[in-house]
């Protein structure tokens, strides 16, 4: 989905999305666009909409090896959390009901 730059933050391992998201992508090109930009925030450590306490946890998980979150909301689109584990084997792109 998305290819390593050299502004990556961390390796995303296998790229992978829930049955929701993959068939909202399908339906909604718009939609796709939105999740593919935001994957390449995720890895550039934009964590989006996230509150300042989560974001930096997330900047201390990029020492300790810990999971990855962050969240993305879009004025006419649904929001979307993407969790990379803590290992860096996955990305996941889900909508918050599918957690």
């Amino acid at each position: 989905m998305v290819s390593p730059t050299k502004e990556d933050r961390f390796a995303l391992g296998a790229q992978v999305m829930t049955c929701g998201v993959a068939s909202r992508i399908e339906e909604d090109p718009a939609f796709a666009t939105f999740a593919q930009e935001s994957m390449a925030r995720h890895a550039r450590g934009d964590w989006g909409d996230l509150c300042k306490e989560d974001k930096n946890a997330n900047n201390l998980s990029l020492k300790d090896g810990d999971r990855l979150l962050s969240a993305y909301e879009h004025p006419t689109l649904p929001k979307i959390w993407i969790i990379t584990e803590c290992d860096r084997s996955a990305t996941t792109i889900l909508f918050p009901d599918e957690y």
